[in-house]
């Protein structure tokens, strides 16, 4: 008669790990970047900007040839280059004529940046929820948040796949709104035959050092429209300094910042963008492997691709079913990490329930600008607003880092192992 084999004992009762090595970032530097990093230096340029109006307001030749050729790559009339991703939708909001009190619909799952870039202007983040197989924000829920304040509709391009962009356009015209989109996770991704991050008005991708497109700091700002183009370019160098040299009337939000992006990053973009391409099939066949070696576990669900669209996979999102498991999230994420397996994550964020919002306090103690004198907001941020998100976040999301670490596919191999070891003491 033949036994049962035993299974392995896990990390977190005193066997031993599954993965024991330690794991290096992830490294998309090369001779190229080395190349020109020594072409900026020895032109002795670091930084052409100047904040007056003038041959040199949009900055030097680095930048100014990396905006050209990420505005050719997404087929974009501009591209502008901030110093972060924060400073690009800081830029971008302003740029959309923001008054305070306006309110602008987001999602309350993404990065904090995502909503006080819209309370920088003085205006009101209004959360929708999430769809519960993308993440990303549901247009039935935007559409139930419009108000005769709404201003716009922030989309976020969640973990490397686009938000459905054909409703929220069809939202956006139809109670004459802006549609922007926060594509800072996917870059490269594709919603209906373009880019994700160009069906908005404005759309921008992040570039710090683990994002797909890596200049340490960095972001990009993409648009069709001169206008909005010109305003974000005033915003990045010292707006109000150089309106009346442009001979530019319209000085609603001119308040300008240093927002300013180097001659050296932008020389790394350049390289960067030309290998995009290879960094996004990279990681969509990491997200292959880990689908067929983690597709059958009972109660995990991959990520979802939605019709239409690809994913380059920022973060593996997964989402478990606890009906079909007998141990709860924090015991698996717990025991994951307990084997080794590198970049695991057992929540996101829900921006909603930060103390920010919660307790309506952002400039000063009074309250503003929800307290604004003839457009006071009573914008509920209670629990239970986004129960989508919500549940995600407390109790059904799993989440695998793809672009931080050097992975192999002898790595992921033993990342799978990992996961099924741990699957046979929670199935």
């Amino acid at each position: 008669m033949t036994r049962p084999r035993k299974p392995r004992e896990l990390a977190i009762d005193g066997g031993q790990p599954m993965i024991t090595k330690t794991w290096p970032l992830r490294n998309t530097y090369g001779k190229e970047e080395e190349e020109a990093a020594l072409r900026v230096i020895r032109s002795g340029c670091l930084s052409r900007f100047q904040g007056s109006w003038g041959a040199d307001f949009l900055g030097g030749p680095e930048v100014r040839a990396f905006e050209e050729k990420c505005a050719a790559y997404f087929s974009k009339k501009h591209a502008i280059t901030v110093n972060s991703w924060t400073s690009g939708l800081t830029a971008m909001m302003g740029a959309i004529h923001l008054e305070p009190g306006d309110e602008v619909i987001t999602s309350p799952w993404t990065m904090c940046a995502s909503a006080t870039s819209i309370l920088h202007w003085n205006a009101i983040p209004v959360f929708a929820d999430i769809d519960p197989s993308t993440f990303c924000i549901d247009p039935g829920s935007v559409r139930e948040r419009i108000t005769e304040k709404t201003r716009a509709i922030l989309a976020i391009d969640i973990f490397g796949q686009s938000a459905d962009m054909v409703a929220l356009r069809e939202i956006a015209d139809a109670h004459d709104l802006y549609l922007l989109s926060d594509c800072a996770q996917a870059p490269g991704a594709v919603h209906h035959n373009q880019f994700a991050g160009t069906y908005a008005d404005i759309g921008g991708y992040s570039l710090n050092y683990h994002k797909h497109i890596h200049t340490g700091e960095g972001g990009i700002l993409v648009t069709d429209d001169d206008d909005l183009a010109l305003r974000m370019q005033m915003i990045r160098n010292h707006a109000e300094a150089i309106v009346e040299d442009a001979n530019y009337r319209d000085i609603s939000n001119m308040v300008g910042f240093n927002f300013r992006m180097g001659e050296i990053e932008a020389a790394f973009g350049s390289c960067q963008l030309e290998k995009l391409a290879g960094q996004v099939a990279r990681r969509q066949e990491i997200a292959q492997i880990l689908n067929d070696g983690l597709g059958q576990l009972p109660g995990l669900a991959p990520p979802f691709v939605a019709n239409g669209n690809t994913h380059v996979y920022y973060i593996y999102g997964m989402k478990l079913d606890l009906n079909e498991l007998s141990k709860d999230r924090a015991w698996i994420y717990e025991a994951l990490t307990g084997e080794g397996v590198p970049g695991i994550a057992q929540a996101y964020v829900n921006v909603h329930l930060l103390p920010m919002f919660q307790q309506k306090i952002a400039y000063g103690k009074a309250g503003y600008p929800w307290t604004h004198p003839g457009r006071e907001s009573s914008v509920d941020y209670r629990k239970g607003i986004c129960p989508v998100a919500e549940d995600l976040n407390d109790a059904s999301y799993l989440g695998l880092e793809t672009c931080v670490h050097e992975m192999s596919d002898e790595d992921l191999d033993l990342i799978v192992a990992a996961f099924h070891k741990v699957w046979q003491y929670c199935a």
